[in-house]
């Protein structure tokens, strides 16, 4: 029998719970203020235009469906992007985030030389770290956040990338790090660059998050464009889960920017090939509706507004927990909570801090002290930081 995954248990165990007042800060999914599963305006009305078009649902081809490919990479790369005018980046449709981190992972685990190993940050996703080795890719670490600041450790991370081995594989978050919401400044990002630069690394982006972290699509591609446009060669994998809500229908997007567009035609033909014995072809249903949001500008134009919507709300929900937090007496450093960004917020308190929020105020939430801000709503806010309060006194 093999162990339970550690964010369902906490789910397991919240639906267990009794109390009335009981909060779930665990799971990583969008929630509105009444706390309910969200889905955009954008997507009901693409979803209702797909249904009346009557279109036939025949096999996508193994890159998955090219109008998908063509408008995620426009979308992460820029829609002027010289790498997409040029056509030398090799995109293909995959299953979420999950999915296209996996093709990469497979196709570096055959492909990548001289090295197979990749650096990831402490901490990061834990999905990451088996997904690359269960490719078998070797997995190591490099330092990223500062306990002490509850922020980004600029020294520790750049000492760390200095001391990589030449050719090896370097895995960063595009925006929104998962589990922290720690994101390094423009400046860092261009430190980062040089060190990556000066140890001759293969950058690795995840970009779960574009969108829902800031509320605005450019800004939390820049990290990724920055890299593109100072002559790194990046892959990178896409997720449509958050920033458009299509968690179950799983759309994602990877993609190996090349040198030329023989160089792309090369690496795509040797994708095809993995992906073919993996999952044969991608859903179609969920790369339509995110096409069809990409393609027409009305339908975009809602998009934008819809996932503006849902970032400027966790925002404001950081900056209530913060300030009752305040309010409740606590003399603690709370500045963190709104300086990190995105879904996930590292609150600095814990394990036993967070076992006695869950004994003692039915909060539960991961025992490295991750809150997903998701979680949180203009009900609960209050019992929230009198509880946080309480645990940390």
């Amino acid at each position: 029998m093999g162990p339970p995954d550690a964010i369902l248990g906490i789910t397991e165990a919240y639906k267990r719970d009794t109390n009335p007042k009981k909060v779930n800060l665990g799971a990583g999914a969008y929630r509105d203020d009444q706390g309910k599963p969200f889905v955009l305006p954008s997507v009901r009305e693409a979803e209702r235009q797909i249904v009346e078009a009557k279109l036939d649902k025949e096999y996508a081809g193994i890159v998955g469906l090219t109008d998908f490919t063509d408008a995620a990479a426009k979308l992460a790369f820029g829609e002027n992007s010289e790498v997409v005018k040029s056509k030398r980046n090799a995109t293909v449709q995959a299953i979420s985030g999950t999915g296209a981190l996996r093709v990469g992972a497979e196709v570096l685990s055959k492909w990548f030389q001289p090295n197979k190993v990749i650096y990831q940050p402490i901490p990061t996703w834990g999905n990451h770290i088996p997904i690359f080795k269960f490719a078998g890719l070797d997995v190591k670490q490099y330092r990223y956040y500062d306990k002490n600041t509850c922020g980004f450790d600029e020294k520790g991370c750049l000492d760390d990338i200095l001391k990589i081995p030449e050719k090896s594989i370097i895995l960063l978050h595009a925006c929104a790090h998962n589990p922290t919401g720690v994101d390094p400044t423009p400046e860092q990002w261009a430190k980062i660059s040089d060190a990556v630069k000066k140890r001759n690394l293969y950058v690795f982006f995840d970009m779960a998050y574009q969108g829902f972290a800031s509320g605005d699509i450019n800004r939390d591609a820049q990290a990724v464009r920055y890299f593109v446009e100072n002559g790194h060669n990046v892959c990178l994998a896409q997720s449509f889960a958050k920033n458009m809500g299509l968690y179950g229908e799983r759309v994602g997007a990877y993609t190996i920017v090349c040198k030329d567009p023989e160089e792309a035609s090369r690496v795509m033909s040797q994708v095809k090939i993995l992906i073919r014995p993996m999952i044969s072809n991608p859903p179609i249903h969920g790369a339509r509706i995110a096409t069809k949001i990409l393609n027409d500008p009305k339908l975009r134009a809602q998009w934008l507004v819809d996932v503006k919507g849902m970032a400027d709300r966790i925002i404001s929900m950081r900056s209530q927990l913060k300030d009752l937090l305040k309010k409740e007496g606590s003399t603690r450093n709370w500045n963190h909570i709104t300086d990190q960004i995105g879904m996930f917020c590292f609150s600095g308190i814990s394990p036993e801090q967070v076992d006695r929020l869950a004994k003692d105020y039915s909060i539960y939430l991961t025992r490295d002290g991750r809150i997903s801000i998701a979680g949180i709503s203009s009900k609960n806010v209050g019992y929230l930081a009198k509880s946080l309060h309480e645990v940390t006194k």
